[in-house]
């Protein structure tokens, strides 16, 4: 048989029954659709995280109380033999290629301003945190650089926060209360948005000695370091432990670098888009066990024609390869029409929802395809060696 004809052949008989056909391919198209949008909404909040936490700049780090082991997350003050200080952050500030030292403690609370009250995100943080995390006041100043420990209390408002109490008035130096204290204003910010669902224009800024006293803290929740562009990683995470230890006396803290950081948030989404796509796949093999049963009642129904093959010089393989060729282009239309189908879902939805993370995976949508012409042929392989093993006057004899 000519190769012209045995493709003729195959063609010829998926189009003979389009109805079946068609159903039989939806199975695996539906299974490759499942698994382009189930993979692309893990690759899109991959890249979204990572955006994310990218904005603030590339060279920070952070150093958290209590010793961690596992996956360098953070424990927070539990197991911490010493609370991290503010005297800790101003001797940070000093250590080599360190640009910024930023102490952070954070809550909740009420502020009462204009006759309005909100529950905000009160941040406590140090002079220098607008400048390490790129935060830009839209007008008056950041928190003043005093003293760590002496810090007047004044307050700079989130633009959101802002709003809510002021509307479109002045607020630069009226008076706050939060927590019972009274401050006054000295910024507002600019618009921020959203980081990982947190909403950082519903906040306030007060210096870290007052977010202390605030939340009756004993020490801070974390010193963020922000370091030089083009240094070496591990010679300023050296230089950090160096003056930790010789201030802690022991290694009590833990610093995490924020490629750690995405690195543990990779792996997690990573474990997690591979879950779902093998969610994906299992429609794909629902879409196989489609194939196999309708390639079994093909041969049935064509043993007669299987039989003709026979007696006019057709080989036991080229029989097999018939049915297995038929059975993988069933699977092929199935595999790019799903691949089609789901691309334009992942486009349409990026138009429709722009916020939404989604980002098609070429990797897994090969890998869609490339699985799906696999089951095609393993669901093609059983029937096809029926049909091979057929005898010809037996086959022709066949009503």
């Amino acid at each position: 048989m000519r190769s012209q004809d045995f493709v003729k052949l195959i063609a010829q008989s998926v189009a003979a029954h389009r109805m079946r056909s068609g159903l039989t391919a939806l199975g695996i198209g539906i299974g490759v659709t499942a698994v382009v949008l189930l993979t692309s909404i893990g690759e899109g909040l991959n890249h979204y995280i990572v955006d994310q936490f990218t904005q603030f700049g590339t060279t920070t780090l952070a150093v958290q109380p209590g010793k961690s082991s596992t996956f360098g997350v953070a424990p927070g003050v539990l197991n911490s033999t010493r609370p991290l200080s503010l005297g800790d952050a101003e001797a940070l500030a000093r250590a080599p290629h360190v640009l910024h030292s930023v102490p952070i403690v954070t809550g909740s609370g009420s502020i009462e301003g204009n006759g309005r009250e909100r529950t905000v995100s009160v941040y406590g943080v140090g002079p220098e945190f607008d400048k390490a995390f790129k935060f830009n006041v839209k007008s008056g100043t950041f928190l003043p650089p005093d003293e760590l420990e002496r810090a007047r209390p004044v307050v700079v408002l989130g633009s959101k926060t802002y709003a809510e109490l002021y509307g479109t008035s002045n607020a630069l130096g009226e008076r706050v209360r939060i927590g019972g204290e009274r401050y006054q204003i000295v910024g507002i910010m600019e618009t921020k948005g959203d980081m990982v669902g947190v909403n950082l224009d519903d906040t306030v800024y007060i210096p870290a000695a007052r977010g202390l006293e605030l939340f009756n803290r004993q020490g801070l929740a974390e010193i963020d370091v922000l370091y030089a562009e083009r240094s070496n990683v591990a010679e300023v995470v050296d230089g950090i432990k160096r003056v930790l230890l010789a201030r802690h006396g022991g290694e009590d803290f833990t610093i995490v670098t924020q490629q750690q950081m995405l690195d543990v948030l990779g792996s997690i989404i990573g474990v997690l888009t591979l879950g779902v796509a093998a969610l994906g796949g299992i429609s794909l093999l629902v879409g196989g066990v489609g194939i196999f049963t309708i390639m079994t009642i093909a041969v049935r129904e064509r043993t007669q024609e299987i039989g003709l093959l026979r007696a006019v010089g057709a080989r036991r393989s080229r029989i097999a390869q018939l049915f297995v060729g038929e059975a993988m282009l069933l699977s092929a239309i199935g595999g790019f029409g799903g691949l089609l189908l789901g691309v334009a879902i992942v486009v349409l939805t990026h138009f429709a929802l722009p916020s939404m993370p989604a980002r098609i995976s070429p990797l897994y949508v090969v890998l869609a395809l490339v699985i799906a012409v696999a089951i095609g042929l393993i669901a093609g392989v059983l029937p096809a060696r029926s049909a091979a093993r057929l005898e010809p006057l037996d086959a022709l004899r066949t009503e």
